[in-house]
């Protein structure tokens, strides 16, 4: 599936839709540039969510929870360097948890992951932006 994105409250838009197919244990991967709209994303999957709180981005806590109907836990691997820094988060405790797990810099953690969507943010000027949406498994 591929969206195109002409703001952010758009790409919110999206992102609330884009829950409606996620389930308790769902693992979302989310790439792109700085700046492309992770966690703005990450802001409409939550609110799909029933989330009362808008996400911010967990780069210097790796990892925010939130708490809805489903529990979203909104990882920033940016920082982390192996899928053994992986371990010292505990997160494979966050993976079989029933939440839905969203992963901002998933590259460290493919080697991790069985079935997940893969999301991918393409920055296309100040306010543009394409969304291509996969399942891998």
């Amino acid at each position: 599936m591929e969206f195109f994105s002409e703001s952010d409250f758009e790409t919110r838009q999206f992102g609330a839709q884009f829950s409606k197919q996620l389930k308790p244990g769902a693992v979302v991967c989310l790439t792109g540039d700085l700046g492309a709209g992770k966690t703005t994303f990450t802001k409409g999957i939550a609110a799909g969510l029933g989330i009362k709180y808008e996400p911010v981005s967990p780069t210097f806590n790796l990892v925010n929870a939130y708490d809805g109907v489903i529990p979203l836990y909104h990882f920033d691997l940016y920082r982390l360097q192996s899928t053994e820094d992986l371990m010292g988060i505990d997160f494979d405790s966050y993976l079989f948890s029933g939440g839905v797990c969203v992963i901002e810099w998933p590259k460290i953690a493919y080697p991790l992951l069985e079935h997940y969507y893969q999301v991918q943010l393409l920055y296309e000027g100040e306010n543009r932006r394409i969304i291509i949406e996969e399942v891998r498994k």
